[in-house]
């Protein structure tokens, strides 16, 4: 998942604060919804205590969430930055890592970017080398987008109506896979799915059905 490989990002500089017996390491986690009770969150903290590192002995993870109300961003990382922690992980939507970019140019910066591109909008120079304080993932690959739908074709050259399944985050590899599909001749059913995480995948099958989706 995305938080385990931000787990690989977050695992050098803790490595730094294991060498001095009891520093604790501190973790802030800035977000527009909590991140505890995510999938992704609980193993990200089994492989940390596999690591050796277990909150309330020497890892200390410090979450502020604005609760959708991305205007409290900025002072929610402001707050942050004064602990001080050792690492920040803008986890979400822009406003996040914005907010921890105007925040502080030292302290390392773990972006989970789900939205929107962090080098189209000038945050990072590209994926290998970042530059400056900020790392990440970037969760959407849009490249691949248009790839799958190729490998669709070839795999099966007569497809000609494929019913693809999206949702708010995911809007920018639906228009990807759309491009893709005008040069490949083929057409596509739009299938937008609401109310994460309780999608009603029964109903959007049903639909692909009814519209006779290969």
């Amino acid at each position: 998942s995305v938080i385990i490989i931000t787990l690989s990002l977050l695992c050098a500089p803790l490595a730094v604060e294991a060498q001095h017996p009891g520093q604790v390491a501190r973790v802030g986690f800035l977000a527009a919804q909590s991140p505890r009770q995510a999938l992704g969150f609980l193993a990200l903290k089994q492989r940390l205590q596999e690591l050796g590192y277990v909150e309330g002995q020497n890892l200390r993870l410090e979450f502020r969430t604005s609760e959708e109300h991305l205007e409290r961003l900025p002072d929610l990382a402001a707050e942050l930055v004064r602990l001080p922690v050792d690492v920040l992980v803008a986890s979400g939507p822009e406003a996040a890592l914005r907010a921890a970019k105007d925040a502080t140019t030292t302290i390392p910066i773990v972006m989970v970017a789900i939205d929107y591109d962090p080098i189209a909008l000038g945050y990072i120079a590209g994926l290998p080398h970042p530059g400056g304080n900020i790392t990440g993932v970037f969760h959407q690959q849009l490249e691949l987008a248009g790839k799958r739908l190729e490998l669709l074709k070839e795999a099966v050259p007569q497809l000609r109506r494929v019913a693809v399944f999206w949702d708010v985050p995911s809007a920018d590899q639906w228009r990807a896979t759309a491009n893709a599909a005008r040069e490949l001749g083929v057409q596509l059913q739009s299938l937008e799915m609401h109310q994460p995480p309780n999608y009603d995948f029964t109903g959007a099958f049903h639909a692909a059905v009814r519209e006779r989706a290969e």
